[in-house]
């Protein structure tokens, strides 16, 4: 943030869901008070899965240059879990690697919540919960976690799980074609957005938005398709007019601290931990602050 600041650059950060038209139109009728105050913001990434282990060390692959992959994170052997030349690869198993499921697909679902209701700044403190209760596997990354966030005048929480086989992601077919709502009640990525005088379902790349009153009656709506296109084209505009773009620094950095403090609150003991929103620090466990700092492997540090 501060080299964007000093050096006047344009940085657009991969959080498409800030360049959609249909988060656009979200944000304003929250704005316009049709939903009355807002009284809780609930996240879902609620994915399937299954019992995880990490298959043999075995000798690296000659495709893979190993040392770089690993780049900060500590020299280990190769395990084809880990990485694969033709799959996604099991990193996101792993802390050295990932923030888990939390930093994939949930930090879509948090910042474009964030988004609509005005990108509030950090919250208060964040009770995190988790654990691999449910199939018992050696991921170091949750199976499961349930995380609530203090923003003052309401809570933000986020349930992230590999365990729900049940639940689905927006279909394409809906993902792509603005008259088509998901099932809210099985989809694992949606968000529900708890206001005084209505609810509203919001989806996440694509699915669009709807917002339900007394006896499940629809008050209002608006369609919405996956907005990668749209988020490409943003920065583009960025480039040659100067315009800070849609998914500018500063406000997906304070997305992104979301998956860090649910993290970080669960790897220290599933606790709540106090965070001071100017120095964006720990007040309560020094351990935390020590986590959110980070290692760094000699040849790849960063320093200050």
């Amino acid at each position: 943030m501060e080299a964007t600041r000093k050096h006047n650059l344009i940085v657009q950060v991969g959080f498409q869901n800030r360049s959609a038209p249909y988060g656009f139109s979200a944000r304003e009728y929250i704005r316009s008070g049709k939903l009355g105050k807002i009284v809780t913001v609930k996240c879902y990434n609620m994915l399937g899965g299954g019992k995880w282990s990490e298959a043999p060390e075995t000798a690296v692959p000659a495709w893979l240059d190993w040392d770089k992959w690993l780049g900060p994170a500590p020299m280990r052997g190769f395990s084809p879990s880990i990485v694969d030349e033709n799959g996604r690869g099991g990193w996101l198993s792993y802390w050295d690697y990932s923030g888990g499921g939390l930093a994939d697909d949930a930090s879509h679902v948090m910042d474009l919540a964030r988004m609509v209701i005005g990108d509030p700044d950090h919250p208060k403190s964040v009770y995190g919960w988790g654990g691999n209760h449910v199939f018992g596997g050696t991921r170091e990354t949750p199976e499961y976690q349930s995380i609530v966030y203090d923003f003052g005048e309401f809570t933000l929480s986020c349930d992230n799980a590999y365990a729900t086989n049940y639940m689905t992601k927006t279909p394409n077919d809906i993902r792509m074609d603005k008259t088509k709502f998901p099932n809210w009640r099985n989809n694992s990525t949606r968000t529900e957005i708890y206001g005084t005088e209505g609810l509203m379902y919001l989806g996440r790349h694509g699915g669009g938005w709807q917002v339900l009153g007394k006896d499940n009656q629809i008050v209002a709506e608006d369609g919405g398709v996956f907005p990668d296109k749209e988020h490409q084209i943003d920065f583009i505009q960025s480039l040659r007019t100067r315009k800070t773009p849609n998914g500018e620094a500063e406000q997906c950095h304070k997305s992104a601290t979301l998956v860090h403090l649910g993290n970080i609150a669960y790897r220290t003991g599933n606790k709540q931990l106090l965070f001071d929103p100017t120095t964006e620090r720990f007040l309560n466990d020094e351990q935390a602050n020590v986590l959110a700092r980070g290692k760094y492997r000699k040849g790849y540090e960063i320093t200050n």
